[in-house]
């Protein structure tokens, strides 16, 4: 009798330990699959999520006096509009979602009444080549204005209503909601970049760029410190007339979310994997003591060591092959069933992650191997004379 009808004959007669295990090889695989793709799906939407926190990366002129910056947030310097570029066209740098802005102290006028406010040119947001990303800033058209909450209230303009500001007239088509941010945010007008260039006479200059990097490529042996102040030295390297700060705090919560779901997976994933090879293991193992006079017989009749233990290794691997199948598709609809209810912005993004299908293939028959290691070494060194005595 062949050997893979040996061990098929062996399932058949003792069903339920192989049941069993390959109920464990299942859970292993399908908490594995589905930890990976949740995890893979929780980054995104802490992505999307630590987006609203805003940029965290400004670069000013390097004449700016930051007392005063930070008194009037905005600075009276002014630098070329086209350093975007130059940040875009550098490999080295790791930024992304960059918005060039002129930013000034003007009053507005509209309704016989009048106010002083933050008038904030916006050019379109640059992103790196393929870096498809919706922008933070919405884009203004030139002729129209978005206003901040106080500035709306105080002058009580609505949608469609006009505001003058430098001696022209805008259309307000966006009325923004309170933020109460300390950076003067319900007190500006968000304008078309070329509409302020042109009134304010700065021609293709610009007084900050702002940008995100969330010091994600940080090496093992460097810390965020250390990556940001390289970040900064690259970029002071390509401009040089500059000056860089970055708000950690933004920057240090991206990173933690993002590394909040792999943590949990490393913790929470060699535990269930343990508990899993210690339950193949004694399914193994009582497997091995309902043989014993069945081995016993076989090695009376002259099988060897190599003989008997290939019929438990290979029923370990049909036992891992079996549990790498439905695990891997247990685990994805589980993922694909609850993904939804869980990350709402990025629920459309979820999908069966089949790379992980060969690697899953190739490794539950090993895990599943390793479990019944022991219990087949004992198999294959117990006496047959001593075995069958007992019986």
């Amino acid at each position: 009798m062949s050997t893979f009808r040996q061990v098929l004959k062996e399932i058949a007669h003792r069903k339920w330990n192989f049941l069993l295990s390959v109920i464990a090889v299942i859970t292993a695989v399908a908490f594995f699959v589905a930890s990976l793709t949740m995890g893979k799906a929780s980054e995104r939407e802490t992505s999307k999520i630590m987006l609203g926190a805003g940029f965290n990366l400004r670069i000013l002129p390097r004449d700016t006096d930051m007392y005063e910056f930070w008194i009037h947030h905005f600075t009276p310097h002014t630098m070329p509009e086209s350093y975007c570029d130059k940040i875009l066209s550098n490999p080295n740098f790791t930024v992304n979602h960059i918005l060039a802005t002129l930013t000034w102290e003007v009053e507005v006028r509209a309704n016989d009444k009048q106010a002083k406010a933050l008038w904030t040119g916006i050019a379109p947001e640059r992103i790196p080549p393929g870096k498809p990303k919706k922008p933070l800033q919405p884009p203004v058209k030139k002729g129209q204005v978005h206003l901040g909450y106080h500035i709306a209230r105080d002058l009580q303009l609505k949608k469609g209503d006009s505001i003058t500001i430098e001696g022209e007239n805008f259309e307000v088509v966006k009325c923004l909601q309170e933020t109460n941010n300390p950076e003067g945010d319900d007190i500006r007008v968000y304008a078309n970049l070329a509409d302020v260039q042109r009134l304010l006479k700065f021609p293709e200059q610009v007084n900050e760029i702002k940008a995100i990097d969330c010091l994600c490529q940080t090496s093992v042996n460097e810390t965020q410190e250390q990556t940001l102040e390289r970040l900064r030295r690259e970029i002071l390297n390509v401009l040089p007339d500059v000056k860089v700060f970055h708000w950690k705090q933004i920057a240090q919560m991206r990173h933690e979310q993002r590394l909040l779901m792999r943590r949990l997976v490393a913790i929470i994933a060699p535990a269930v994997a343990v508990v899993c090879l210690i339950w193949i293991g004694v399914l193994a193992f009582l497997n091995v003591r309902e043989r014993r006079a069945e081995i016993g017989v076989m090695r009376a009749l002259g099988y060897g060591s190599g003989r008997i233990a290939i019929l438990f290794v290979v029923k370990a691997f049909i036992i891992g092959l079996l549990g790498a199948a439905a695990g891997f598709f247990l685990g994805t609809l589980f993922t694909l069933q609850y993904g939804e209810e869980v990350f709402k912005i990025t629920a459309q993004a979820i999908k069966p992650w089949y790379a992980l299908l060969p690697g899953v293939v190739v490794l539950a028959p090993i895990f599943a191997a390793l479990a019944s290691f022991i219990p087949t070494m004992i198999a294959v060194t117990q006496d047959p004379a001593q075995t069958l005595r007992q019986e």
